[in-house]
Protein backbone atom coordinates (compact mmCIF):
# COMPACT_ATOMS: atom_id res chain seq x y z
CA UNK A 1 0.00 0.00 0.00
CA UNK A 2 1.26 3.40 -0.82
CA UNK A 3 1.99 6.27 1.56
CA UNK A 4 -1.07 8.58 1.73
CA UNK A 5 -0.62 11.88 3.60
CA UNK A 6 -4.60 13.20 4.17
CA UNK A 7 -4.47 16.71 5.22
CA UNK A 8 -6.36 20.07 5.80
CA UNK A 9 -3.94 22.37 4.02
CA UNK A 10 -2.45 21.16 0.62
CA UNK A 11 0.32 22.71 1.39
CA UNK A 12 1.26 19.87 4.28
CA UNK A 13 2.00 17.04 2.53
CA UNK A 14 4.87 18.66 0.98
CA UNK A 15 6.56 19.17 4.29
CA UNK A 16 5.60 16.20 5.68
CA UNK A 17 6.95 13.96 3.09
CA UNK A 18 10.86 15.18 4.59
CA UNK A 19 10.18 12.79 7.62
CA UNK A 20 11.32 9.51 8.08
CA UNK A 21 8.26 7.48 7.66
CA UNK A 22 9.63 4.16 6.96
CA UNK A 23 11.11 4.18 10.53
CA UNK A 24 8.67 3.36 13.49
CA UNK A 25 8.33 6.57 15.79
CA UNK A 26 10.43 5.11 18.72
CA UNK A 27 13.27 4.95 15.89
CA UNK A 28 13.41 8.51 14.75
CA UNK A 29 16.97 10.22 14.73
CA UNK A 30 17.17 13.40 17.02
CA UNK A 31 17.78 15.78 14.11
CA UNK A 32 14.29 15.37 13.16
CA UNK A 33 12.65 15.97 16.62
CA UNK A 34 12.18 18.82 18.87
CA UNK A 35 12.93 18.23 22.58
CA UNK A 36 9.89 19.65 24.19
CA UNK A 37 8.63 18.21 27.15
CA UNK A 38 5.56 15.66 26.92
CA UNK A 39 2.76 14.26 28.57
CA UNK A 40 1.96 10.80 29.56
CA UNK A 41 0.16 8.56 26.13
CA UNK A 42 -1.12 5.15 26.07
CA UNK A 43 0.50 5.49 21.98
CA UNK A 44 4.46 6.70 21.22
CA UNK A 45 4.67 10.59 20.32
CA UNK A 46 7.29 12.78 19.29
CA UNK A 47 7.20 16.28 18.61
CA UNK A 48 9.33 16.95 14.90
CA UNK A 49 10.10 19.89 12.41
CA UNK A 50 7.96 20.01 9.02
CA UNK A 51 9.60 23.20 7.42
CA UNK A 52 8.17 25.79 9.86
CA UNK A 53 5.74 23.97 12.11
CA UNK A 54 6.60 21.63 14.92
CA UNK A 55 3.94 18.90 14.90
CA UNK A 56 3.46 16.48 17.46
CA UNK A 57 3.18 12.97 16.25
CA UNK A 58 1.19 9.95 17.26
CA UNK A 59 1.18 6.63 16.00
CA UNK A 60 -2.54 4.24 16.72
CA UNK A 61 -4.28 2.58 14.20
CA UNK A 62 -5.83 3.76 11.36
CA UNK A 63 -9.67 4.07 12.84
CA UNK A 64 -9.25 5.93 15.11
CA UNK A 65 -6.11 8.40 13.90
CA UNK A 66 -9.01 8.92 11.04
CA UNK A 67 -11.78 9.46 13.51
CA UNK A 68 -9.51 11.23 16.18
CA UNK A 69 -8.41 13.42 13.31
CA UNK A 70 -12.26 14.05 12.34
CA UNK A 71 -13.23 14.63 15.87
CA UNK A 72 -10.66 17.53 16.20
CA UNK A 73 -11.70 19.41 13.29
CA UNK A 74 -15.13 19.50 14.10
CA UNK A 75 -14.01 20.82 17.34
CA UNK A 76 -12.01 23.42 15.21
CA UNK A 77 -15.06 24.26 13.36
CA UNK A 78 -17.15 25.04 16.89
CA UNK A 79 -14.15 27.06 18.38
CA UNK A 80 -13.63 24.54 21.22
CA UNK A 81 -9.90 25.07 22.42
CA UNK A 82 -8.32 21.61 21.46
CA UNK A 83 -4.91 20.93 19.21
CA UNK A 84 -5.01 21.85 15.58
CA UNK A 85 -5.16 18.40 13.21
CA UNK A 86 -3.31 18.67 10.33
CA UNK A 87 -2.77 15.15 8.71
CA UNK A 88 -3.29 11.50 9.33
CA UNK A 89 -0.47 9.65 7.18
CA UNK A 90 -1.64 5.67 6.07
CA UNK A 91 0.30 2.97 4.40
CA UNK A 92 3.37 3.02 6.21
CA UNK A 93 5.89 0.39 5.71
CA UNK A 94 9.08 -0.26 7.12
CA UNK A 95 12.24 -0.70 5.61
CA UNK A 96 11.83 -4.83 5.58
CA UNK A 97 8.75 -4.27 3.85
CA UNK A 98 6.08 -5.01 6.97
CA UNK A 99 3.72 -2.60 7.78
CA UNK A 100 3.58 0.19 10.40
CA UNK A 101 1.27 2.02 12.44
CA UNK A 102 -0.17 4.76 11.04
CA UNK A 103 0.41 8.51 12.62
CA UNK A 104 -2.17 11.44 13.78
CA UNK A 105 -0.54 15.05 13.14
CA UNK A 106 -1.39 17.77 14.97
CA UNK A 107 0.37 21.19 15.30
CA UNK A 108 2.01 21.99 18.28
CA UNK A 109 0.07 24.49 20.93
CA UNK A 110 3.03 26.95 21.30
CA UNK A 111 3.43 28.17 24.86
CA UNK A 112 1.53 24.98 26.33
CA UNK A 113 3.07 23.03 28.92
CA UNK A 114 1.59 19.54 30.00
CA UNK A 115 0.75 19.05 33.85
CA UNK A 116 3.89 16.83 34.96
CA UNK A 117 6.26 19.39 33.84
CA UNK A 118 4.09 21.97 35.27
CA UNK A 119 4.76 20.27 38.11
CA UNK A 120 8.63 20.18 38.25
CA UNK A 121 8.92 22.39 41.20
CA UNK A 122 6.02 22.02 43.57
CA UNK A 123 3.20 24.34 42.38
CA UNK A 124 1.49 26.59 44.27
CA UNK A 125 -1.99 25.66 45.96
CA UNK A 126 -3.65 28.85 44.36
CA UNK A 127 -2.13 28.17 40.92
CA UNK A 128 -3.62 24.41 41.17
CA UNK A 129 -7.09 25.93 41.68
CA UNK A 130 -6.81 28.23 38.65
CA UNK A 131 -5.63 25.05 36.62
CA UNK A 132 -8.73 23.26 38.22
CA UNK A 133 -10.87 26.33 37.19
CA UNK A 134 -9.55 26.22 33.37
CA UNK A 135 -10.03 22.76 33.24
CA UNK A 136 -13.72 22.96 34.24
CA UNK A 137 -14.01 25.79 31.30
CA UNK A 138 -12.59 23.57 29.43
CA UNK A 139 -15.33 21.07 29.79
CA UNK A 140 -18.14 22.77 30.12
CA UNK A 141 -17.69 24.15 26.69
CA UNK A 142 -16.82 20.72 25.06
CA UNK A 143 -20.52 19.57 26.93
CA UNK A 144 -21.85 22.65 25.54
CA UNK A 145 -21.10 21.79 21.77
CA UNK A 146 -22.29 18.54 22.32
CA UNK A 147 -18.76 16.70 22.87
CA UNK A 148 -18.57 13.80 25.40
CA UNK A 149 -15.02 13.21 25.72
CA UNK A 150 -15.16 10.03 27.50
CA UNK A 151 -11.68 10.34 29.43
CA UNK A 152 -11.51 14.06 30.79
CA UNK A 153 -7.75 13.85 32.68
CA UNK A 154 -4.67 15.92 33.63
CA UNK A 155 -2.76 14.04 31.07
CA UNK A 156 -5.34 14.67 27.75
CA UNK A 157 -4.63 18.58 28.90
CA UNK A 158 -2.64 21.16 27.77
CA UNK A 159 -2.57 24.34 29.89
CA UNK A 160 -0.54 27.74 28.46
CA UNK A 161 -0.51 31.24 30.24
CA UNK A 162 -1.68 33.74 27.70
CA UNK A 163 -1.58 37.76 29.33
CA UNK A 164 -2.19 36.36 32.75
CA UNK A 165 -5.22 33.84 31.88
CA UNK A 166 -4.83 30.31 32.54
CA UNK A 167 -6.29 27.95 29.37
CA UNK A 168 -7.01 24.42 29.13
CA UNK A 169 -6.94 22.62 25.31
CA UNK A 170 -8.36 19.49 24.93
CA UNK A 171 -5.12 17.24 23.48
CA UNK A 172 -6.61 13.65 23.27
CA UNK A 173 -10.15 13.47 21.02
CA UNK A 174 -9.49 9.28 20.71
CA UNK A 175 -12.55 8.64 23.26
CA UNK A 176 -14.68 11.26 22.64
CA UNK A 177 -18.11 11.60 21.22
CA UNK A 178 -19.58 14.41 19.33
CA UNK A 179 -23.97 14.40 19.35
CA UNK A 180 -26.29 17.42 18.76
CA UNK A 181 -26.95 17.63 22.51
CA UNK A 182 -25.47 15.60 25.41
CA UNK A 183 -27.86 14.13 28.25
CA UNK A 184 -27.21 15.30 32.23
CA UNK A 185 -26.19 11.56 32.01
CA UNK A 186 -23.31 11.77 29.56
CA UNK A 187 -22.62 14.54 31.16
CA UNK A 188 -22.39 12.90 34.66
CA UNK A 189 -20.11 10.05 33.62
CA UNK A 190 -17.30 12.69 31.88
CA UNK A 191 -17.02 14.49 35.00
CA UNK A 192 -16.95 11.02 37.37
CA UNK A 193 -14.33 10.13 35.13
CA UNK A 194 -12.41 13.26 35.22
CA UNK A 195 -12.96 13.47 39.23
CA UNK A 196 -11.36 9.50 39.23
CA UNK A 197 -8.54 10.24 36.73
CA UNK A 198 -7.56 13.75 38.41
CA UNK A 199 -7.32 12.12 41.87
CA UNK A 200 -5.39 9.29 40.52
CA UNK A 201 -2.85 11.82 38.75
CA UNK A 202 -2.76 13.82 42.09
CA UNK A 203 -1.47 10.85 43.93
CA UNK A 204 1.17 10.23 41.39
CA UNK A 205 2.11 13.18 42.04
CA UNK A 206 2.45 12.85 45.49
CA UNK A 207 3.65 9.59 45.71
CA UNK A 208 6.59 10.98 43.56
CA UNK A 209 6.59 13.63 45.93
CA UNK A 210 6.09 16.73 43.28
CA UNK A 211 2.73 17.74 45.25
CA UNK A 212 2.87 20.60 47.73
CA UNK A 213 2.13 18.83 51.08
CA UNK A 214 -1.04 21.10 51.68
CA UNK A 215 -2.73 19.28 48.24
CA UNK A 216 -5.38 16.86 48.95
CA UNK A 217 -5.44 14.45 45.92
CA UNK A 218 -9.12 13.32 46.40
CA UNK A 219 -10.11 17.16 47.39
CA UNK A 220 -9.07 18.34 44.42
CA UNK A 221 -10.57 15.60 42.12
CA UNK A 222 -13.82 16.48 43.78
CA UNK A 223 -13.16 20.16 43.42
CA UNK A 224 -13.39 19.48 39.32
CA UNK A 225 -16.94 18.37 39.90
CA UNK A 226 -17.75 21.09 42.18
CA UNK A 227 -16.53 24.08 39.88
CA UNK A 228 -18.12 22.42 36.82
CA UNK A 229 -21.46 21.87 38.63
CA UNK A 230 -21.40 25.96 39.53
CA UNK A 231 -20.25 27.11 36.06
CA UNK A 232 -22.57 25.03 34.11
CA UNK A 233 -25.81 26.12 36.34
CA UNK A 234 -24.66 29.81 35.92
CA UNK A 235 -23.77 29.68 31.99
CA UNK A 236 -27.00 27.29 31.38
CA UNK A 237 -29.77 28.59 33.06
CA UNK A 238 -32.31 30.50 30.84
CA UNK A 239 -31.72 34.10 31.02
CA UNK A 240 -34.00 36.84 29.57
CA UNK A 241 -33.51 40.12 30.91
CA UNK A 242 -36.69 42.27 30.22
CA UNK A 243 -35.89 45.89 29.29
CA UNK A 244 -34.59 48.28 31.85
CA UNK A 245 -33.08 45.08 33.82
CA UNK A 246 -29.39 45.99 33.01
CA UNK A 247 -28.72 44.96 36.64
CA UNK A 248 -29.74 41.80 36.34
CA UNK A 249 -27.35 40.74 33.83
CA UNK A 250 -24.67 43.10 36.26
CA UNK A 251 -25.57 40.31 38.96
CA UNK A 252 -24.86 37.63 37.01
CA UNK A 253 -21.67 38.53 35.88
CA UNK A 254 -20.60 39.27 40.09
CA UNK A 255 -21.95 35.88 40.36
CA UNK A 256 -19.43 34.82 37.86
CA UNK A 257 -17.11 37.06 39.47
CA UNK A 258 -17.65 35.18 43.06
CA UNK A 259 -16.77 31.64 41.17
CA UNK A 260 -13.65 32.30 40.21
CA UNK A 261 -13.98 33.16 36.92
CA UNK A 262 -14.63 36.61 34.47
CA UNK A 263 -16.26 37.04 31.33
CA UNK A 264 -13.89 36.89 28.43
CA UNK A 265 -16.66 37.15 26.25
CA UNK A 266 -20.50 38.51 26.13
CA UNK A 267 -23.60 38.17 23.38
CA UNK A 268 -26.81 39.62 23.82
CA UNK A 269 -29.77 38.67 21.52
CA UNK A 270 -32.72 41.43 21.31
CA UNK A 271 -36.22 39.87 20.84
CA UNK A 272 -39.41 40.82 21.41
CA UNK A 273 -39.68 39.00 24.95
CA UNK A 274 -36.44 40.77 26.56
CA UNK A 275 -32.57 40.21 26.11
CA UNK A 276 -31.29 36.54 26.24
CA UNK A 277 -27.67 37.30 27.40
CA UNK A 278 -24.96 34.17 26.78
CA UNK A 279 -21.08 34.54 28.57
CA UNK A 280 -17.82 32.95 28.22
CA UNK A 281 -16.07 32.73 31.14
CA UNK A 282 -12.18 32.98 31.69
CA UNK A 283 -9.54 32.64 34.31
CA UNK A 284 -6.93 34.93 34.87
CA UNK A 285 -4.01 35.33 37.31
CA UNK A 286 -3.33 38.55 39.31
CA UNK A 287 -2.76 41.97 37.66
CA UNK A 288 -4.49 40.96 34.51
CA UNK A 289 -7.25 43.53 35.08
CA UNK A 290 -4.74 46.42 35.08
CA UNK A 291 -2.93 45.07 32.02
CA UNK A 292 -6.29 44.81 30.17
CA UNK A 293 -8.00 47.88 30.40
CA UNK A 294 -4.31 49.75 30.49
CA UNK A 295 -3.91 48.07 26.85
CA UNK A 296 -7.48 48.67 25.96
CA UNK A 297 -8.52 52.21 27.43
CA UNK A 298 -5.29 53.61 28.57
CA UNK A 299 -6.58 54.03 32.28
CA UNK A 300 -4.90 52.71 35.22
CA UNK A 301 -6.85 51.53 38.02
CA UNK A 302 -6.47 49.23 40.80
CA UNK A 303 -7.18 45.37 40.26
CA UNK A 304 -11.01 45.26 41.63
CA UNK A 305 -11.43 48.68 39.95
CA UNK A 306 -10.07 47.58 36.68
CA UNK A 307 -12.53 44.37 37.01
CA UNK A 308 -15.06 46.42 37.62
CA UNK A 309 -14.75 48.86 34.48
CA UNK A 310 -13.79 46.17 32.21
CA UNK A 311 -17.44 44.17 33.34
CA UNK A 312 -19.04 47.52 32.74
CA UNK A 313 -16.96 47.75 29.02
CA UNK A 314 -18.05 44.34 27.81
CA UNK A 315 -22.02 44.96 28.93
CA UNK A 316 -21.22 47.98 26.87
CA UNK A 317 -19.99 46.61 23.79
CA UNK A 318 -22.24 43.62 24.00
CA UNK A 319 -24.93 46.50 22.66
CA UNK A 320 -23.18 47.85 19.80
CA UNK A 321 -24.47 46.29 16.38
CA UNK A 322 -20.40 46.21 15.14
CA UNK A 323 -19.76 44.18 18.16
CA UNK A 324 -19.51 40.39 17.03
CA UNK A 325 -16.49 38.36 18.31
CA UNK A 326 -14.52 36.71 15.89
CA UNK A 327 -15.95 38.25 13.10
CA UNK A 328 -12.61 39.76 11.06
CA UNK A 329 -14.98 42.52 9.49
CA UNK A 330 -16.54 43.94 12.97
CA UNK A 331 -14.96 46.28 14.84
CA UNK A 332 -11.72 45.49 16.79
CA UNK A 333 -11.93 45.71 21.07
CA UNK A 334 -9.82 48.43 21.32
CA UNK A 335 -11.71 50.47 18.92
CA UNK A 336 -14.94 49.41 20.67
CA UNK A 337 -13.10 50.38 23.81
CA UNK A 338 -11.53 54.13 22.70
CA UNK A 339 -15.35 55.05 21.76
CA UNK A 340 -16.37 54.04 25.32
CA UNK A 341 -14.31 56.19 26.76
CA UNK A 342 -15.63 58.84 24.30
CA UNK A 343 -19.16 58.39 24.66
CA UNK A 344 -19.78 56.63 28.34
CA UNK A 345 -16.35 56.77 30.49
CA UNK A 346 -15.38 60.69 29.94
CA UNK A 347 -19.21 62.07 30.07
CA UNK A 348 -20.02 60.40 33.15
CA UNK A 349 -16.76 61.58 34.96
CA UNK A 350 -17.49 64.65 33.79
CA UNK A 351 -20.90 65.39 35.20
CA UNK A 352 -19.16 65.33 38.41
CA UNK A 353 -18.06 68.44 39.78
CA UNK A 354 -14.40 68.69 39.68
CA UNK A 355 -14.76 70.48 43.47
CA UNK A 356 -16.62 67.08 44.85
CA UNK A 357 -14.25 65.18 43.60
CA UNK A 358 -11.60 65.65 46.16
CA UNK A 359 -8.69 63.14 45.35
CA UNK A 360 -10.51 60.50 43.52
CA UNK A 361 -9.37 59.81 40.14
CA UNK A 362 -11.16 59.52 36.52
CA UNK A 363 -11.19 55.51 37.34
CA UNK A 364 -11.88 55.45 40.81
CA UNK A 365 -14.86 57.85 40.72
CA UNK A 366 -16.46 56.50 37.45
CA UNK A 367 -15.96 52.89 39.50
CA UNK A 368 -17.78 54.29 42.70
CA UNK A 369 -20.37 55.23 40.47
CA UNK A 370 -21.27 52.10 38.87
CA UNK A 371 -21.41 50.68 42.60
CA UNK A 372 -23.33 53.18 43.32
CA UNK A 373 -25.85 52.67 40.00
CA UNK A 374 -25.63 48.56 41.03
CA UNK A 375 -26.81 49.80 44.52
CA UNK A 376 -29.70 52.09 43.50
CA UNK A 377 -30.96 49.55 40.97
CA UNK A 378 -31.11 46.73 42.93
CA UNK A 379 -32.85 49.05 45.99
CA UNK A 380 -35.56 49.90 43.22
CA UNK A 381 -35.58 46.34 41.13
CA UNK A 382 -34.83 48.39 37.95
CA UNK A 383 -31.73 49.86 36.29
CA UNK A 384 -32.00 53.50 36.96
CA UNK A 385 -28.96 54.64 34.42
CA UNK A 386 -25.89 56.38 35.14
CA UNK A 387 -27.40 59.26 34.82
CA UNK A 388 -29.82 58.82 37.92
CA UNK A 389 -27.08 57.38 39.76
CA UNK A 390 -25.27 60.16 39.01
CA UNK A 391 -27.17 62.55 40.40
CA UNK A 392 -28.23 60.87 43.44
CA UNK A 393 -23.86 60.22 44.45
CA UNK A 394 -23.82 63.78 43.72
CA UNK A 395 -26.56 64.95 45.80
CA UNK A 396 -26.41 62.37 48.78
CA UNK A 397 -23.15 60.36 48.55
CA UNK A 398 -20.36 63.09 48.25
CA UNK A 399 -21.21 65.69 50.72
CA UNK A 400 -21.15 62.72 53.46
CA UNK A 401 -17.72 61.76 51.92
CA UNK A 402 -16.59 65.21 52.37
CA UNK A 403 -17.62 65.34 55.94
CA UNK A 404 -15.53 61.96 57.08
CA UNK A 405 -12.42 62.97 55.38
CA UNK A 406 -11.50 64.68 58.71
CA UNK A 407 -12.06 61.41 60.33
CA UNK A 408 -9.18 58.98 58.96
CA UNK A 409 -11.37 55.91 60.43
CA UNK A 410 -14.23 56.57 58.44
CA UNK A 411 -12.59 57.40 55.78
CA UNK A 412 -10.81 54.10 55.52
CA UNK A 413 -14.40 53.03 55.83
CA UNK A 414 -15.19 53.92 52.61
CA UNK A 415 -18.33 56.03 51.34
CA UNK A 416 -21.67 55.57 53.31
CA UNK A 417 -24.35 54.69 51.49
CA UNK A 418 -28.07 55.73 51.95
CA UNK A 419 -30.24 53.72 53.51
Amino acid sequence: MALQISATNPEHPALLLELPWQLPLEEWPEHYLVPLPRGISRHVVRYARAGTEVVAVKELAERPAVREFELLRDLDRLGIPAVDPLAVVTGRTGKDGEPLEPVLITRHLRGSMPYRSMFETTMRPATMHRLMDALAVLLVRLHLAGFAWGDCSLSNTLFRRDAGAYAAYLVDAETGDLHPRLSPGQREYDLDLARVNISGELLDLEASGALHPSVDPIEFGMEICQRYSGLWDELTRTSVYPAGKHHYIDRRVRRLNDLGFDVAEMQISHSSNGDTVTFVPKVVDAGHHQRQLLRLTGLDAEENQARRLLNDLESWMATQDDYAPGDPLAARPEVLAHRWVRDVFRPTVRAVPPELRGAMDPAELYHELLEHRWYLSERAQHDIGLDTAVKDYVDNILPKVRETLTDPQEEEDGPVRPS
